[in-house]
């Protein structure tokens, strides 16, 4: 790259020396001559590259930095194990957004994990008392070199490394939210994986009657219909929404119910939406 520009340097260094010589030799005013010498020094400083093109970084589409350092997202967890070193964290982050939009929960069972795909579910082992627990990834973290996860401090309570406040841990991956919670639902009955502020949007509508006739549909099998009104391009909607859940696997749980009694057009949407 060095050498190329040595010679650039001086092929352009020989062009103006010509140039100065012509238009000495033909006796023309001063003006021509400031103007094409500007010009010629121009096409000698303006093309120089002070730093070579390989040095520029394009972050990938999985990628995201923190101080300084870039982190690759896995796109799967299949096979995923690690040893290393867990840390806690608590009331300075709590009922605060995680990574994946959620809430922190300190009392829920989740952790931080700085590649492994959100909804992953971990196994963590403290090696020192072989004491195990499940967690479920939702935030970004810890961004420490000599740590590997970060656990809520119900998860760390668990595990008994509270008043430590690190241990030396082995994760496994046990596969995604949905498909581990489908086939342990009994086990994992009382615990909290999901946390956040949910709701489920059965419909919206310009008119305020058929909003109250899509109300009273719902109240047949369902608990905690209303009726809210909202703007939107300076005109009135009313949208009906059922339940408040601070759990999205309960969240779909009543989700499904209402799909199993016809209530197809449904989804899940944040409270505050």
């Amino acid at each position: 790259m060095h050498s190329t520009n040595s010679r650039d340097l001086n092929r352009n260094i020989k062009t103006i020396s010509t140039l100065l010589f012509a238009l000495k030799a033909s006796g023309r005013t001063f003006l021509p001559f400031f103007i094409v010498f500007m010009v010629a020094a121009g096409s000698l400083y303006g093309c120089r590259s002070d730093k070579p093109a390989s040095d520029v970084t394009i972050m990938p589409e999985n990628a995201y930095e923190v101080d300084g350092r870039i982190y690759h997202r896995l796109d799967s967890a299949a096979g995923f194990c690690e040893q290393g070193v867990a840390s806690w964290y608590g009331d300075p982050f709590h009922k605060k957004k995680t990574a994946n939009g959620e809430v922190y929960d300190m009392h829920a069972m989740t952790a931080a994990h700085k590649t492994l795909p959100f909804g992953t579910m971990v196994k963590v082992t403290n090696v020192e008392n072989n004491k195990s627990t499940i967690v479920r990834i939702n935030d970004r973290g810890p961004f420490c070199r000599d740590r590997i996860i970060d656990l809520s401090f119900r998860a760390a309570k668990e595990i008994e490394m509270i008043q430590n406040g690190t241990a030396a841990i082995e994760i496994v991956a046990l596969g995604t939210d949905d498909a581990y919670l489908a086939t342990a639902r009994d086990t994992a009955s009382d615990a909290v994986y999901f946390t956040g502020d949910f709701t489920i949007q059965a419909g919206s509508f310009s008119r305020p009657e058929n909003a109250e006739n899509l109300k009273k549909s719902l109240e047949k099998i369902a608990q905690d219909v209303v009726v809210g009104e909202f703007e939107k391009n300076n005109q009135t909607f009313y949208r009906v929404r059922v339940g408040r859940f601070h759990s999205l696997l309960q969240a779909r749980d009543t989700e499904q119910q209402l799909i199993e009694n016809g209530f197809e057009n449904i989804y899940i949407v944040a409270w505050d939406l």
